[in-house]
């Protein structure tokens, strides 16, 4: 069995990589796929898979980056205002090259959420069932990592700002995300219970921000609060810290989406997919806290 991850120079396809890997998948028969070869050289280093450029630009590197495959995770770009035609673009490329399994990586809530990202997913989707191909959607959830990885600027300041009053988040680590692909990708979409679905909505652990700031409180041992915003003003404040306009904008966004509930589920598809609880925030923080820098 041929699988081709796509991204996996980013964070998540690189972890299904090393996931895949790790359950006894055999390297000789992954594909790792990326714009630039040259960065998936240390993973096929380490790991012992093929690599192939597949950039989502160029269809004709599509065909031959898809050769042979049978099973395809098709990891979302990140090209907000271009996703759907380069998703649309891969799955005809997979199709066309005998796949047999579509796996896509979506946003949780994504055939009812109003979040600039959700359009995008959402039309994906629709493309993908209405293509007749077998597939499964990953509704993935808000990354643990969206709050970790602002750890020295949050610790800085001492206070968490946000745009999400008191809505729920349901979250988890991209390993959790990473390992639920990669459990789709050896089991055709069963969980534990034997079933087999289409559509996971994929979330661990809720909490409100504020609840979250007090957990940098606790593992920190000192003070950070939560700071509400209205959107367009935390908008502002990421711009000021140097985030692009558009990047900014939907990042806001999807804090106000997260106030409406839209990152939210009681699904444990996660759960059942992975075999283990998803990661905690404290966890997730005290990982970070102890994670060297420099």
């Amino acid at each position: 069995m041929s699988v081709v991850i796509t991204g996996a120079t980013g964070h998540l396809g690189s972890l299904v990589v090393d996931r895949l890997i790790e359950i006894g998948q055999p390297a000789g028969r992954i594909v790792a796929t990326g714009r630039d070869t040259s960065r998936l050289a240390a993973l096929a280093q380490r790991t012992g898979v093929q690599t192939r450029r597949a950039d989502f630009a160029d269809p004709a590197s599509l065909a031959d980056a898809f050769a042979g495959v049978e099973q395809l995770l098709l990891v979302s770009t990140t090209d907000v205002g271009q996703r759907f035609d380069q998703h649309r673009q891969a799955i005809d490329a997979a199709l066309a090259a005998g796949a047999t399994l579509i796996v896509y990586t979506s946003i949780l809530n994504a055939d009812t959420s109003r979040l600039l990202l959700a359009d995008e997913h959402r039309r994906t989707e629709e493309y993908l069932q209405a293509s007749g191909a077998p597939h499964v959607i990953l509704r993935n959830g808000w990354y643990l990592e969206n709050y970790t990885d602002r750890l020295p600027v949050i610790r800085q300041h001492g206070v968490l700002p946000g745009s999400a009053g008191d809505g729920r988040v349901s979250v988890a680590s991209r390993q959790d995300y990473a390992d639920a692909a990669a459990a789709v990708l050896t089991s055709g979409g069963a969980v534990s219970d034997g079933s087999v679905h289409t559509i996971h909505e994929l979330g661990g652990e809720a909490f409100t921000l504020t609840e979250l700031a007090a957990t940098f409180s606790e593992v920190l041992g000192t003070p950070i609060a939560y700071q509400d915003l209205p959107v367009d003003d935390y908008a502002a404040l990421l711009t000021g810290a140097g985030l692009p306009a558009e990047v900014a904008t939907v990042l806001a966004d999807a804090d106000a989406g997260l106030s409406r509930g839209e990152l939210y589920t009681t699904s444990d598809d996660l759960a059942k997919l992975i075999g283990r609880p998803p990661t905690t925030r404290d966890q997730a923080v005290r990982d970070a806290v102890a994670r060297p820098t420099g």
